[in-house]
């Protein structure tokens, strides 16, 4: 029987001044990437890259400015979730922590852009995370006439 186990802990190496919100403060945007609504998350203007854990729900949203990685690693405590803009942060995380032996760079994921992904249990395999797309933009909404394009 598998056993399964919540995140025990989020390791956050995102960098909020990296953010360029327009139309919202963090604590705004990141509520609505908490409450894991797309049309909430949508809302938001700018580019940015944010992490909310509320109980044993971890919800990661970001625009294509702005990267962000993540990677679970395991602990006798429980898991351990480490998310940051760049692998080799990752990397330097596990090895304060420890844990560089579970390190590889094809184990880390790619939050894609415009999606809210939200983890909830952790197991082994790793977790089969929630996917949600908030910005779906229109496709083949303009002519193919340069002039045109440019007006719009």
């Amino acid at each position: 029987m598998q056993q399964h186990a919540y995140i025990d802990r989020l390791v956050d190496l995102i960098d909020t001044d990296g953010n360029v919100l327009l139309n919202m403060s963090y604590d705004e945007a990141a509520e609505a990437v908490a409450s894991g609504d797309a049309d909430a998350v949508g809302r938001i203007q700018g580019q940015f890259a944010i992490i909310q854990k509320r109980g044993n729900i971890v919800r990661m949203a970001r625009t294509i400015g702005r990267p962000m990685r993540y990677f679970l690693a395991k602990r006798a405590e429980g898991p351990c979730l480490i998310v940051a803009e760049r692998i080799d942060e990752i990397r330097d995380a596990l090895e304060k922590e420890g844990l560089a032996d579970q390190f590889h760079p094809s184990y880390t994921r790619m939050v894609p852009a415009h999606h809210i992904i939200e983890l909830a249990l952790i197991g082994c395999p790793d977790p089969n995370p929630n996917v949600q797309r908030f910005f779906t933009p229109l496709r083949n909404q303009f002519s193919t006439d340069l002039e045109e394009i440019g007006k719009a």
